[in-house]
């Protein structure tokens, strides 16, 4: 087995947080026991995905607060929020808030660009302004400013008996470099190194002038190598890499049959290119630990990172996540070099 130059430092799982409308309670509080069991389970980070009016998590800053609450030691990401849904000033007060509550543990994620289905959208997100919204990486530049405490207004001191701050409070220190940019081009990479963030990039990127079939882990690699180029820590900048990985070691017939379906019907995208966007799909791994690892380490862009963010697929059962992260936590991250956080 070829060896990548350093074992897996940090091992994290994403959620999409699924929910039955008629139950909405039900998936939330699945999505919270299974944050819970990743700490259990020694998972250095869960991250949630966001999800606007669909039947996912709308709101992943308000389930991580709740997650505060419910560990102490496993790190809190998202992955990622759209920015063009948000005030930038407003998501800093809650991203710091959240932070506070948690003891320093958020890992907040973040994209640009406008919501999906906008010409639908915009009369209800910004009936006043759907013209002149910013939805350029300028959006991100504000947030990161106001969470690193510059100045938000000029009005500060008191008024009565009130007292007001001229910069984003609560101030979390550290927050700032525990920001994260997801991109899937080599411009967001350039960018997102440029502006001193963390990379996340997970299984869709973006093809530019490639032809098919497409070498989904050769474009990541290069992804990867494009923002350390960018960023002024270099090799040591942080990135996380993001793929569907489902390992069946203690999986029963039935789950390992329903896992080899899910990722055989996603198979057909796999090495094509989807316009208009342009985008590549990285293929789910689905097997035993040991035959996971293997297809890990002969992967370009996975010899690349230290940390990974494995994605756990979108409609499966609460029991069949249990069984995945505890493979994951277990048997696949051992495989790779990893050790559980005490």
């Amino acid at each position: 087995m070829p060896l990548t130059s350093e074992p897996l430092r940090k091992l994290g799982f994403l959620t999409i947080g699924l929910f039955d409308e008629a139950d909405p309670r039900a998936g939330h509080e699945s999505t919270l026991r299974i944050i819970e069991l990743g700490e259990q389970l020694g998972f250095d980070s869960a991250w949630v995905r966001h999800r606007h009016l669909q039947f996912g998590i709308s709101s992943p800053v308000a389930v991580l607060a709740a997650a505060t609450q419910r560990t102490s030691r496993i790190h809190l990401g998202t992955a990622v929020i759209p920015l063009g849904w948000e005030n930038p000033l407003r998501l800093a007060e809650d991203l710091a808030t959240v932070d506070v509550l948690s003891g320093g543990r958020l890992q907040p994620g973040l994209s640009v660009g406008p919501p999906r289905h906008y010409d639908k959208l915009a009369p209800a997100l910004y009936p006043d302004t759907a013209d002149a919204e910013d939805f350029s990486y300028e959006r991100v530049e504000r947030l990161l400013r106001f969470i690193r405490g510059e100045q938000a207004t000029e009005f500060s001191g008191t008024e009565g008996i009130e007292e007001y701050s001229d910069r984003v409070q609560p101030h979390s220190a550290g927050l700032a470099d525990r920001l994260w940019y997801g991109g899937g081009s080599l411009r967001s990479a350039r960018w997102a190194g440029e502006h001193r963030m963390n990379f996340l990039t997970s299984n869709v990127v973006s093809v530019a002038d490639q032809v098919e079939p497409v070498d989904f882990a050769a474009i990541q690699a290069s992804l990867i190598r494009e923002f350390r180029a960018h960023h002024p820590l270099g090799a040591d900048a942080r990135v996380s890499q993001g793929l569907v990985v489902i390992p069946t070691d203690s999986a029963t017939p039935e789950q390992r049959a329903k896992y080899e379906a899910y990722a055989a019907a996603r198979l057909p995208r796999v090495g094509k290119i989807h316009s208009p966007a342009r985008m590549t799909f990285a293929q789910d791994l689905v097997g035993t630990s040991a035959e996971i690892a293997d297809r890990l380490y002969a992967d370009s862009s996975f010899r690349e990172v230290s940390e990974v963010v494995f994605a756990l697929p979108f409609d499966f059962e609460h029991d069949d996540y249990v069984q995945i992260l505890t493979d994951i936590a277990t048997r696949l991250g051992p495989e790779l070099g990893w050790k559980p956080a005490e």
